[in-house]
C-alpha cells in the first residue's frame, strides 16, 4: 500500500531536534543569563503588582475559564460565556498549556488575571530541544490519526501513531481522507481499516469530494475536544478548514513532487465548533502535535501500545522476555495461534528495531 521500511522509519525522528555541540562563550552565556534575570525580575514585579490588586479588590470574583491560546505569560482565556479575554497569569502558574482550565479574575480594564489551574483529565507531552518532555496540551478527548487513500499510508506509519496515542492515554481515532480516491470494494485499504476495527478502534471515513463527506466525522467530534494528528499532505488543514468555516485557517498544499504538506499555524489554538452540524465539539490545533513520534518511548511502552498484547503480557515463560526468538515467548505463541496479527507483530518488531537504532 505504498511506502517502503525507510519511508516510514523516518517518521519516528518527527520530534528529534539535533542540538549544536557549540559551547557558549562566557560574554554569551553572561548575555544570557542577565536576560533570564531581567525575566524574573519583571515577572517578579508583576506579580507584587497583582497582589496588591487582589487585595486592593481591583480584580472581580473567581470565575472558570479555558485557555484558548498561550502567548508565554499572557493567555486568552474563553469565558462561561465563550468571550475570549487577554489574561496574564500568576507567576507560580508556570506551565499552562491550551486546553487547560484555570481559574480567573477579570479586571477593570477588560483584561484578567489567572489565579490557579483546575486538575488535568489528559495531558499530550511532546520532547522538547533537550529531549525532555513538555505538555502542549490538555484535556483532550481524543486524538484523530488522520491518513489519506492518497499519499498511500504503509501500515508500520499508522502503527507507530497508534502506539504513540495509546502512551498518551487519550483515545485514538482512526480517520481515512480522501475517501472517494478508494477503489471498489475498498481495497487493501479496506482491509486494513476492517483489521484494525476489530481490534477495538473507532474508524471514520471522511472526503470533501461531496456535500456529505464529513458527516461521520462531525458526529465522531461533537461533545469533545479533539486533536488531529496525522503525516503531512493527508488533508488535516483541508478538514479542520471545512469544520471551522469561521476562523481564518490557510490550507497548506500537497506539493506533486514531494507529496508532502505544508503546515500553516504556529500557535496551539483551541478552536469551539458551534454549528448546525456540531454542537459543543472542540479543536485544538498546531503543527507541532500535528506529527508526533516514538522517541521519547522505550521498549516496555512500545509493548503495551499494542492492545492486542496486553491479554498475553506477563505470561512468557522468562520475566526478562523480549519477543524475538525466545522459547515460552507468550506473544509468538499467540502469533501462531492466530490471536495475534503477523503484519502486527512485524511491525512492533520493526519500530522496536528503529528505537535501538535511534539510541
Amino acid at each position: 500500500m505504498g511506502g517502503s521500511g525507510g519511508y516510514n522509519a523516518c517518521h519516528c525522528n518527527d520530534l528529534r531536534v539535533v542540538m549544536s555541540k557549540r559551547k557558549l562563550s562566557r560574554q554569551q552565556q553572561w548575555r544570557v543569563e542577565k536576560i533570564q534575570a531581567e525575566r524574573a525580575q519583571r515577572a517578579e514585579k508583576r506579580d507584587a503588582r497583582d497582589a496588591e490588586k487582589l487585595s486592593a479588590g481591583e480584580y472581580g470574583p473567581e470565575q472558570p475559564g479555558r485557555v484558548m491560546a498561550h502567548f508565554g505569560r499572557t493567555l486568552e482565556v474563553r469565558d462561561a460565556d465563550g468571550t475570549p479575554v487577554r489574561c496574564h497569569l500568576r507567576a507560580n502558574l508556570e506551565g499552562l498549556v491550551t486546553g487547560d482550565r484555570v481559574i480567573w479574575r477579570a479586571g477593570q480594564d477588560g483584561s484578567g488575571v489567572v489565579v490557579a489551574r483546575e486538575e488535568r483529565d489528559t495531558i499530550l507531552k511532546r520532547p522538547d530541544a533537550r529531549g525532555q518532555l513538555k505538555p502542549v496540551a490538555a484535556n483532550i478527548d481524543q486524538l484523530l490519526i488522520v491518513f489519506a487513500v492518497e499519499p498511500a499510508p504503509h501500515p508500520n506509519l499508522i502503527d507507530r501513531y497508534l502506539v504513540a496515542a495509546e502512551a498518551t492515554g487519550i483515545t485514538p481515532v482512526l480517520v481515512l481522507n480522501k475517501t472517494d480516491l478508494l477503489p471498489e470494494g475498498g481495497g487493501e485499504l479496506g482491509q486494513l481499516l476492517e483489521r484494525y476495527r476489530q481490534l477495538g478502534y473507532r474508524v471514520v471515513r471522511t472526503t470533501t469530494a461531496n456535500p456529505d463527506g464529513l458527516n461521520a466525522l462531525r458526529q465522531q467530534l461533537e461533545g469533545r475536544t479533539s486533536v488531529f494528528v496525522g503525516q503531512s499532505g493527508v488533508g488535516k488543514s483541508s478538514l479542520i478548514d471545512l469544520l471551522l468555516p469561521d476562523e481564518t485557517l490557510r490550507i497548506g498544499a500537497l506539493s506533486e513532487d514531494s507529496r508532502k504538506g505544508t503546515h500553516t499555524t504556529t500557535t496551539a489554538r483551541l478552536y469551539a465548533m458551534r454549528s448546525d452540524e456540531v454542537h459543543d465539539g472542540e479543536l485544538i490545533d498546531s503543527p507541532g502535535i500535528r506529527e508526533f513520534g516514538l522517541v521519547h518511548l522505550d521498549e516496555q511502552e512500545v509493548t503495551n501500545g499494542f492492545i492486542e498484547f496486553h491479554p498475553h503480557l506477563g505470561q512468557c515463560r522468562f520475566r526478562d522476555c523480549r519477543h524475538r526468538n525466545e522459547p515460552g515467548c507468550a506473544l509468538l505463541n499467540a502469533v501462531e495461534a492466530g490471536k495475534i496479527h503477523p503484519e502486527r507483530f512485524t511491525s512492533y518488531r520493526r519500530i522496536l528495531d528503529s528505537l535501538n537504532t535511534q539510541a
